[in-house]
């Protein structure tokens, strides 16, 4: 009688579990297509493509520390996915000062190593100094306490949302250069499709936003101007800090600090740009393991891997960074033809909330990627290393792109386009930012292809091909993802 009770307790605890976790996956679906859907109208007529170009930036800003260059904006295959791309690069002792954004972005250290660090809202400032934390008066003294500052490196992907500041110091020798995608068609943004950038601090240059629509001739004369002005800032223009319109009085009473310094805040007379140079080292909290957790660590840290369960992660404790480098990370390895590996929001779940997720691809000499289509996404290729070959073609049958890529060029392959990759002489590396949390892509050749799901009898009508071609058709390529070079390829680099 008891374990019969028992039994019917256990089912009907199944039972309500399953039906909880069904609501929650409808929720989901739902909630990911209301997302899907606003990005849909917000880039009806967008992607009429007919032609697309491997793109450099097309405007460089010059700041005292570093240098930031935009690509077109008004280029279609920008407009098509509904993203603006930026590229940072950050000297020795450069802060990028804080900024937030209207819309998420994802950021790829492409070199150097240095600090990052965002400021979720609501979340208390968890590094105290020592004085701090025994509840001394934090406006006495030098005393201080922050969020968190996370130490990042070259192959580092950092997940930023809509509305949060952040900022980025370079304490190495070498630059600190970060690539970054803002999605403006993203459901985060409630703005329109340009990108802004809402900087605390300085006095930043109106060219750092967004100029979607803008007539060309406007574009390049600012290029122009600060070529020539060669950084000192006299002849640009400014945009100023969100402080800037802010009455003295106000901002005086907001901080309880006097109009003096409240006047000095708004930087109206800062020509330094949005790069500037510290003086002398940056101090921060920072954590470093004790010997207990080195210990610790070496002895069951089992490579430093983690379970999760759903609970340890809150949104102010959340994970914003993931390496994309780490050879061990691999999705998909072939000795002959290199790698991929994948960031998405399964081990990178903050990217679920911002809708965005990214591919590093390593091709070694020759190597091709498999020809595909990316299914649910599409796929923003910054090109950070060697030289290839792209095709691209669109539903028609027809090429968008044949050519050759090189380093620091941005090719977009826009969702279903048929696309392969191969790899020069030198090897091809590309980091692909995807509008999906969750891209995929459905490959043509080789293992795991569309072509090797379909019987052979059907490819043999289909192309009007004998059985015995669709037979090698089907499985004379048995790697999958990344192939190593065939005998065409090795004939034609000899």
């Amino acid at each position: 009688m008891a374990s019969a009770s028992l039994l019917s307790l256990a089912l009907c605890s199944l039972l309500l579990l399953q039906a909880c976790s069904a609501q929650l996956d409808t929720s989901q679906i739902w909630g990911s297509r209301a997302r899907h859907s606003l990005r849909k109208s917000q880039q009806q007529n967008e992607c009429q493509i007919r032609r697309i170009n491997a793109q450099e930036p097309d405007r460089r800003i010059t700041s005292e520390a570093g240098t930031t260059e935009i690509w077109d904006e008004n280029d279609d295959q920008f407009r098509c996915a509904g993203v603006a791309a930026i590229r940072h690069t950050i000297e020795q002792r450069g802060l990028l000062l804080p900024a937030y954004s209207n819309a998420p972005k994802l950021i790829y250290v492409d070199q150097g190593r240095g600090y990052h660090s965002a400021a979720i809202p609501g979340c208390p400032e968890t590094y105290q100094s020592e004085q701090e934390s025994q509840s001394q008066d934090p406006r006495q003294g030098s005393k201080d306490q922050h969020q968190k500052i996370r130490k990042i490196r070259q192959g580092d992907i950092i997940a930023i949302p809509a509305g949060v500041a952040d900022w980025f110091y370079n304490d190495a020798q070498s630059p600190l250069v970060l690539v970054q995608i803002m999605d403006t068609s993203n459901f985060q943004n409630q703005l329109d499709q340009n990108f802004r950038k809402f900087f605390l601090a300085g006095n930043p240059q109106r060219e750092i936003q967004g100029q979607r629509g803008q007539p060309a001739s406007h574009l390049y004369q600012g290029s122009e101007r600060r070529r020539g002005g060669g950084g000192s800032g006299s002849q640009e223009q400014r945009s100023g800090n969100i402080f800037q319109a802010f009455d003295e009085q106000f901002l005086a009473e907001a901080f309880n600090i006097d109009t003096d310094l409240a006047r000095r805040i708004k930087n109206e007379n800062d020509n330094r740009g949005i790069i500037v140079r510290v003086e002398e080292q940056l101090q921060f909290l920072s954590a470093e393991f004790s010997e207990e957790e080195r210990e610790s660590s070496s002895r069951g840290g089992r490579s430093g891997r983690w379970t999760a369960n759903g609970i340890e992660e809150t949104f102010c404790t959340a994970r914003l960074k993931h390496n994309i480098n780490d050879p061990s990370r691999a999705d998909i390895y072939n000795p002959r033809a290199g790698r991929l590996t994948t960031i998405n929001s399964f081990n990178l779940p903050i990217l679920q909330y911002i809708q965005l997720s990214a591919q590093k691809g390593f091709l070694y000499r020759n190597a091709i990627m498999t020809p595909h289509w990316n299914m649910n996404a599409h796929s923003i290729n910054y090109i950070t290393r060697g030289s290839g070959q792209i095709q691209i073609v669109n539903e028609n049958g027809e090429s968008v792109f044949d050519g050759q890529v090189q380093e620091g060029q941005i090719i977009t392959a826009p969702q279903n386009f048929a696309v392969i990759k191969r790899a020069g002489n030198d090897g091809l590396e590309w980091i692909s930012f995807k509008t999906n949390d969750q891209a995929k892509i459905n490959q043509i050749a080789g293992r795991a292809s569309a072509i090797r799901a379909i019987p052979r009898d059907v490819i043999a009508n289909a192309f009007a091909i004998s059985r015995e071609e669709a037979q090698r058709i089907k499985f004379n390529r048995q790697e999958i993802g990344i192939f190593s070079p065939g005998t065409r390829s090795r004939g034609r680099r000899d």
